[in-house]
């Protein structure tokens, strides 16, 4: 494969297969391979790894398999090609067990049969070969393009990923510096989600259609940094269980009026989208407060969680907020700054954002698991995940493990609710959409 790059050699790197695995090699290229910042010599290919020809140079995506269940593109064979390797009286070439069958039932077939019905037969088999093979060829091709898909999504994540360490870890003189190469790789990032939604657009044409809500449902967990092809098959029907429960509350519909009521909603989306979040992570703070912003928790191990957004002592000082002379009590305090609205909420943009871009690999609700659960058995699971957004998002996270129930009725929660809030008439509330005039706002 060529890759027209200054950085790139003329031979930069092969892959092949020895001793049953796969195996990637840097051939003394000028500038190296890297994989995660560290250059490469030769290593083994295990799963899917993303590879650097060059210091910041071009990125390839490469996924191991075993060669017996590699793709290949074979020229359709012909009706004659067919005929002659099935239905030839003899052949010099090797016969295996499967076509000395299919040759034997043919000759007795044809044996009992008359000429005459030959003709017909011989037409009827032409037309079943067609029909099969457009068939399969277009599974293959919606099975490609699910894959294409897949793959670029990842590669996606990958590149914001890299995007947001260079623009969190370098001064301000140094991103000046590297300006044009920045905007080059956002320029990237913008090619990458066009071609994502062309893929999502042409595979959506073959397949049946969805309900609205089930449309919906999708568009959130892509909206949450979730890639919508690999969801699993009973997400939607789960989640329309959430949204059942939601309906038999009136918790919503009480918070969104205490949002509404106190002009939260611009505030809210404002800052979680300057940290290059979805503001739809809002929806967090209606589950840990119900928007309420004197609203102290219980008591854990790790003392009182106070505010909207929850804090226990130690992340809000982490994050900046100042604790009153009353944190050791289960009371609201005015001068504690977890109770601040503004002050809260910038905190936990910058805490959400770094979940985002470290242990949750730009999974949106991996980083809602990671939120509820802290430093818990989530993040432990979690960082037992191989390093890269396409083995380490909130499905292998569910394909791999069983998390406790609580953590996964939290994350459904807010998944549903912010469903919901896409389109509150969809499913029968009287609520505008809390983020409609926000988002219509001009910075």
């Amino acid at each position: 494969m060529q890759i027209a790059d200054s950085g790139v050699s003329r031979q930069h790197l092969e892959v092949c297969w020895e001793k049953g695995h796969w195996w990637v090699r840097d051939l003394q290229s000028r500038n190296g391979t890297y994989l995660n910042g560290q250059p490469i010599g030769q290593m083994p290919l295990e799963g899917a790894v993303t590879l650097e020809l060059g210091r910041e140079g071009p990125l390839i995506g490469l996924v191991a398999s075993s060669p017996a269940n590699l793709s290949v593109s074979k020229p359709q064979a012909s009706v004659e090609e067919i005929s002659r390797r099935y239905f030839a009286r003899s052949g010099k070439e090797p016969t295996g067990e499967h076509t000395l069958m299919i040759r034997q039932a043919f000759l007795e077939f044809r044996r009992k049969q008359s000429r005459r019905y030959w003709g017909i037969i011989g037409v009827i088999f032409v037309l079943l070969l067609g029909v099969g093979g457009v068939a399969l060829y277009q599974h293959v091709q919606l099975k490609q393009a699910n894959q294409i898909a897949i793959d670029i999504f990842y590669h996606m994540k990958v590149l914001e990923l890299q995007l947001a360490t260079v623009e969190d870890t370098l001064s301000e003189s140094a991103k000046a510096a590297r300006q044009i190469e920045i905007a080059m790789r956002k320029q990237q990032l913008a090619d990458l989600r066009k071609k994502y939604e062309d893929f999502i657009e042409r595979i959506q044409l073959t397949r049946s259609p969805l309900d609205s809500e089930a449309q919906l449902i999708l568009r959130v967990a892509r909206l949450f940094g979730e890639c919508e092809l690999n969801v699993p098959e009973d997400f939607a029907r789960e989640v329309k269980q959430y949204i059942d429960k939601w309906k038999a509350t009136p918790r919503l519909e009480k918070a969104i009026q205490r949002l509404n009521e106190n002009r939260y909603s611009l505030t809210l989306s404002r800052t979680l989208t300057a940290q290059q979040l979805p503001p739809q992570f809002l929806y967090l703070a209606l589950q840990e407060s119900g928007f309420v912003n004197e609203i102290v928790g219980p008591k854990t191990r790790y003392g009182y969680a106070k505010g909207m957004w929850q804090f226990i002592p130690d992340t809000g000082v982490k994050y900046g907020l100042r604790l009153g002379p009353r944190q050791e009590l289960g009371i609201y305090d005015p001068e504690d700054e977890r109770h601040d609205f503004e002050k809260s909420t910038r905190a936990a943009a910058r805490y959400l954002r770094d979940i985002y871009k470290t242990d949750a690999q730009a999974s949106g609700l991996l980083v809602i698991a990671s939120y509820n659960w802290g430093e818990g058995n989530i993040i432990r699971l979690i960082r037992e995940m191989p390093l890269n957004p396409k083995e380490r998002n909130f499905w292998e996270l569910l394909r791999r493990y069983k998390i406790p129930q609580e953590t996964y009725d939290y994350v459904l929660y807010i998944f549903s609710a912010a469903v919901i809030g896409e389109n509150p008439k969809l499913f029968g509330f009287g609520f505008e959409n809390p983020l409609s005039d926000s988002l219509a706002s001009p910075l």
